[in-house]
């Protein structure tokens, strides 16, 4: 990749921190946005802002068309099959409360579902919330040292009652990448859907949901160089049309009358309310932009900023880094000696670097690391070996002090 043409794309990453140059390396919680994006916004709103799929001006129908290549470009960079099992959320956490909410009503109190320690918390609460109404019963797959699932430990763990399986792709944390697929076909052997936290998946893997064999993948546009506020969660049709309503208003319904209601047709049925089509257009641009960067292209060189950082990192005396599973995500939490990981990444910060700091919305996986937080450093497409030295620079001067 010409990684100062990607730069160029990208004006934030021109920007001084505390009279330092910028270094991104917050990607695992947001991706910036390439100028395309934003440009797609603003063309939205100054040339073609109207209700969409209501009305027959012009401007109705300009937006409608916008969203629903939206739709499409979604459809095509996952590989569903067909734009119905396509909808438009907030982002990756409200499509799974989605499908616990909506799927969860289909189940019976002593049903089980399986989820795993490194869970992202939007990827628990849903279910924990589910347990408190209906009584399902949560259960949960350990990891091994290496930050990899124990995959025996998940076999053992079905029973007649299981019925879900809820997992990330890939851990906002540790960087391990789940095999989706293999985990795919053991639930369905025991009769059960699988649900997937896609939001780390789509950002650095190319994700194909019929090949994955999932039954659900939510994922969230603004980790994937979009903008915030608007997702898509993927759902098998014979599923979606069997679950209930998520929410209800205008736009999910097929006639409304005091007497009863029906439901559109997939996917509007899960589409309450006035959609974001301006962040749909916008969705489409930074879905192009990485389809045209080369997805394969843009893991291969995160994963070269990995295999560079990591072995320079454990150099540095009293680093600790914690996920070291083959084929991981390009995503580094570490600890140095006994400080605290917000002192580490204040100190950072104010040397320019931007990381994130704090258990990462995943406290259960940090229980079973027996760690209260941890230092997270991501890479994207935009990142450089020479912003690598730099952060390595940077350690080894903080280290001394960290001790």
């Amino acid at each position: 990749m010409d990684i100062q043409a990607i730069r160029s794309q990208f004006p934030i990453l021109d920007r001084t921190v505390y009279g330092k140059p910028l270094v991104y390396l917050d990607n695992a919680a947001t991706s910036q946005t390439p100028r395309r994006v934003v440009e797609a916004i603003d063309n939205a709103y100054y040339g073609h802002k109207a209700n969409v799929h209501r009305g027959v001006h012009c401007l109705s129908q300009e937006a409608t068309d916008a969203m629903e290549a939206g739709r499409e470009a979604a459809r095509r960079f996952i590989n569903a099959p067909s734009t119905d099992e396509v909808i438009f959320t907030r982002g990756t956490t409200e499509g799974i409360n989605l499908v616990a909410s909506s799927y969860g009503q289909l189940l019976d109190e002593g049903d089980e579902v399986i989820l795993t320690v490194m869970e992202h918390h939007s990827n628990i609460v849903p279910w924990q919330l589910l347990a408190s109404r209906r009584g399902v019963v949560i259960k949960v797959v350990p990891i091994l040292p290496d930050g990899s699932l124990d995959l025996d430990a998940y076999r053992a763990l079905f029973s007649p009652r299981t019925r879900l399986v809820s997992v990330c792709h890939a851990s906002n944390v540790l960087g391990s990448v789940n095999p989706i697929r293999e985990m795919a076909e053991e639930a369905h052997r025991h009769g059960c859907v699988i649900c997937v936290d896609g939001a780390q998946g789509v950002p650095h893997i190319k994700v194909d949901v019929q090949a994955l064999g999932c039954d659900f993948y939510a994922f969230s546009s603004h980790k994937m160089y979009g903008p915030t506020g608007i997702g898509i969660l993927y759902g098998r049709r014979e599923l979606l049309e069997k679950m209930p309503p998520y929410q209800g208003g205008g736009e999910m319904i097929g006639h409304v009358s005091f007497d009863g209601t029906t439901w559109a047709d997939l996917p509007y049925k899960f589409e309450a309310g006035t959609p974001d089509y301006v962040g749909a257009a916008a969705l489409t641009q930074a879905i192009e932009f990485m389809e045209e960067t080369g997805i394969d292209a843009i893991a291969a060189h995160e994963h070269d900023l990995l295999e560079y950082a990591t072995p320079l990192m454990m150099e540095i005396p009293g680093m600790r880094i914690f996920g070291t599973a083959p084929g991981k995500c390009a995503v580094i939490s570490f600890l140095i000696g006994r400080a605290h990981h917000y002192d580490t990444g204040m100190l950072l910060d104010k040397l320019g670097f931007a990381v994130r700091t704090g258990h990462h919305c995943a406290q259960p996986l940090m229980q079973a690391l027996g760690i209260e937080g941890t230092v997270r450093a991501s890479f994207a497409a935009y990142n450089t070996r020479a912003e690598v030295d730099a952060f390595i620079a940077a350690l080894r001067r903080l280290a001394p002090m960290l001790q």
